[in-house]
């Protein structure tokens, strides 16, 4: 089996998360890290573990809406003026997340450093990452969404190391999220096993092989 490496934050500068000041937390496996509606005055960068976020409408149930890795901030709309958290936020696994101030970060963001320019792309990369998505829902096919999904939590989508290994992540909460149904998504999964392009050894490795999937028609 090849080496497996583990996640590593992928925004330039912010790899340890030590120049973004703030506290770090230590959250347990299922853990809420903040409630949909909650006052939003903080975000969060993820330096271990992993995030679910979901959202719940007055007609609909809760829908996944994003999972994060390694590397990832959230509740980022509060610099945006959001007074209210737009989601709920849960730790997937065992996870350390640093806790940032809105006005720290509005004060980092208005000087012109190499930190400040990160974090602007990485809003950006956001942006397009969730115009990506819903392009997706409309184009591709339940088998790839599911791919992509794979790779963008193992940060596998554009370039990175050959296997990462990801906190495993349910079924349900993956159909959610592909817009499909847990039988489809159980389906895809051991095709994906057979195929050599993820494994299952205490956590779920991802191969960069996966990326396959996506140019299939």
């Amino acid at each position: 089996m090849k080496r497996t490496k583990k996640m590593n934050g992928h925004l330039g500068g912010f790899s340890s998360g030590a120049g973004l000041g703030g506290k770090v937390s230590h959250f347990r496996d299922k853990q809420n890290i903040y409630k949909q509606g909650a006052p939003a005055y903080t975000l969060f960068y993820i330096q271990e573990g992993g995030v679910r976020l979901s959202t719940r409408t007055k007609q609909q149930p809760s829908a996944v809406t994003a999972i994060l890795g390694v590397g990832d901030f959230f509740g980022e709309l509060c610099l945006a003026g959001y007074p209210l958290r737009m989601s709920t936020a849960v730790a997937l696994t065992s996870s350390s997340i640093r806790t940032i101030q809105k006005n720290k970060m509005l004060e980092m963001l208005r000087k012109k450093s190499k930190a400040s320019n990160a974090m602007v792309a990485y809003l950006l990369s956001s942006v397009q990452k969730y115009k990506d998505h819903v392009s997706e829902l409309l184009t591709s096919s339940a088998e790839q969404r599911l791919a992509r999904v794979l790779l963008r939590l193992a940060h596998l989508d554009k370039r990175g190391p050959s296997v990462v290994e990801i906190p495993i992540v349910s079924h349900q909460v993956l159909a959610e999220m592909v817009g499909t149904t847990r039988p489809r998504v159980n389906l895809f999964m051991n095709r994906f096993r057979k195929q050599g392009f993820i494994n299952y050894d205490g956590g779920l490795e991802v191969h960069q092989s996966l990326r396959k999937v996506l140019r299939s028609s």
